[in-house]
């Protein structure tokens, strides 16, 4: 019993001190900035683990999304150096539970996932015909946390205005909004949606009907399927509340990684919208789309 006890301790100890082995892992970077590790200096990158006793250079008009090993959200946006040993002090609290998640996104988004990225982009699946390209996924997948769906169709060759077409299941028609933007918000509880399970969306020119979307399902969830979803967010969302970039980017990898790829949609378009001059969250949100086939 004596020896148990000893080498439970001994593993104890040791796990703790891997887990321990970073201070932080970078999940956005912008601009020239570098880690100093020891003697030198080097570029940083996406993915990088800093120590303890690391040093960062942030260059003007940079950025940095940093998660701490504890699962603390940190962003660095103003040029100068920063002792890696003060950014923690920074830093209180936090969930393990959140690493699950931002070693999703750093896995997700590795240089292998990349590569994949350029292997499916020179084999693009161009089964859907429709010259508006709506930025949802399959019906399989179609299922929202949420109240609001942030609708996309950017990088179409079709002009607007555009005439948005909402419909329940038995095809009655709910909603025209017209929009010249490539983006529409859709609030589920707004009373015309409010007692519909599910929507059907659609979009196509207003000056000319024939340019038209594929018709895309949006599907609340079941008040079971929304309580199990609560539980987890609940887990992570004293973390992440406060409306960043990088609390928003973690936010798409929750949604990601529990198959709500409606809200991971919504969670990217939002930590572009306050980040828009940071490119790691626009690769991250195209690889997001490409591998789930939602950009074709």
């Amino acid at each position: 019993m004596k020896t148990s006890a000893i080498t439970l301790l001994f593993f104890l100890s040791a796990s703790a001190v891997l887990a321990q082995d970073y201070a932080f892992k970078v999940l956005a970077n912008k601009g020239a900035n570098e880690v100093k590790s020891g003697e030198d200096w080097h570029p940083i990158r996406t993915g990088a683990s800093l120590k303890k006793d690391d040093e960062l250079k942030l260059s003007p008009n940079s950025y940095m999304g940093l998660v701490h090993a504890t699962g603390k959200p940190l962003e660095l946006k103003e040029a100068g150096n920063y002792k890696v040993s003060d950014l923690e002090g920074k830093v209180k609290g936090g969930t393990s539970v959140l690493t699950k998640y931002t070693d999703f996104i750093l896995s997700s988004n590795s240089a292998e996932a990349k590569k994949n990225r350029l292997s499916a982009t020179g084999a693009v699946d161009r089964g859907e015909s429709a010259s508006i390209q709506l930025l949802l996924p399959q019906n399989q997948h179609s299922g929202i946390y949420n109240n609001v769906a942030i609708i996309s169709w950017a990088g179409t060759d079709v002009a607007g205005p555009y005439v948005a077409m909402i419909r329940n299941m038995f095809d009655d028609e709910l909603a025209q909004i017209e929009t010249p933007e490539t983006n529409l918000a859709i609030d589920l509880t707004d009373p015309k949606y409010s007692k519909e399970n599910a929507l059907l969306i659609e979009v196509r020119s207003k000056n000319d009907p024939t340019q038209v979307s594929k018709q895309h399902l949006i599907k609340k969830l079941a008040p079971s399927e929304q309580e199990n979803v609560k539980k987890s967010l609940n887990e992570i969302m004293g973390e992440v509340e406060e409306q960043t970039a990088l609390n928003k980017f973690i936010l798409a990898g929750f949604y990601e990684e529990n198959n709500l790829f409606i809200d991971a949609i919504s969670a990217y378009e939002e930590a572009i919208k306050l980040a828009p001059d940071v490119n790691s969250y626009k690769e991250a949100y195209e690889d997001f789309l490409l591998r789930h086939g939602i950009r074709k």
